[in-house]
């Protein structure tokens, strides 16, 4: 598996690239900003995109867009249905506006193939309705649900408390350990997670 990252946009929010070396193609997730940025990240990789995926709709995820579909006219853009802005209460600065002939929805339990990779969907509310977290591999792309020592702010529209901490409780109890890669700040590996961090810590004991 390809994996590359890059910081985009303007809270430095990170971009993700997953790759099938032998197919050929990648998966671009969080194209927060930065367009140029990212097309660079995809052009290096020699790889040709299949899909963008939203681990949810806020702003700061979802700025390069434009330009990717500017330039992949027919490529499809995931997101949880609850991260679409509804056509009668439009609200850009938190929810994704819809995609048109471009989106698709995803969620608890889809499976997603990217050559001969397996992504794997968990819905995952908290910071927003729609938050979801991708798994391929040992890899876990957590979006901003779960980061480095902290997990994403649930003050938001959409955000709930409790559903935070279900959530959280939830991906440390999966098997095993994975590389977290957060929509923000440093990655880290879930198993560090379950031991430091103090909000994982306060759901494992829910």
């Amino acid at each position: 598996m390809i994996f590359d990252t890059i910081p985009v946009g303007q809270i430095d929010t990170n971009c993700y690239l997953i790759g099938d070396e032998k197919e050929q193609v990648c998966a671009v997730v969080d194209p927060g900003g930065s367009p140029e940025r990212v097309l660079e990240m995809i052009e290096k990789s020699g790889l040709t995109p299949q899909m963008i995926l939203l681990t949810h709709g806020h702003w700061d995820h979802v700025g390069a867009i434009p330009a990717l579909l500017e330039k992949w006219p027919d490529l499809p853009v995931y997101a949880h249905e609850k991260e679409l802005c509804p056509a009668d209460e439009p609200n850009p600065h938190y929810f994704f506006p819809h995609a048109g002939k471009n989106q698709r929805t995803f969620g608890e339990g889809d499976m997603l193939s990217l050559g001969g990779l397996t992504l794997r969907v968990l819905h995952t509310p908290g910071h927003s309705a729609g938050s979801v977290v991708i798994l391929v591999e040992d890899v876990m792309l957590s979006g901003d649900t779960l980061f480095a020592g902290n997990c994403g702010r649930y003050d938001l529209t959409g955000g709930n408390g409790r559903n935070m901490l279900d959530s959280l409780k939830r991906l440390a109890e999966l098997e095993g350990d994975y590389k977290v890669c957060p929509g923000h700040g440093a990655l880290s590996t879930l198993e560090r997670e379950r031991q430091t961090n103090l909000f994982v810590k306060q759901a494992m004991g829910l």
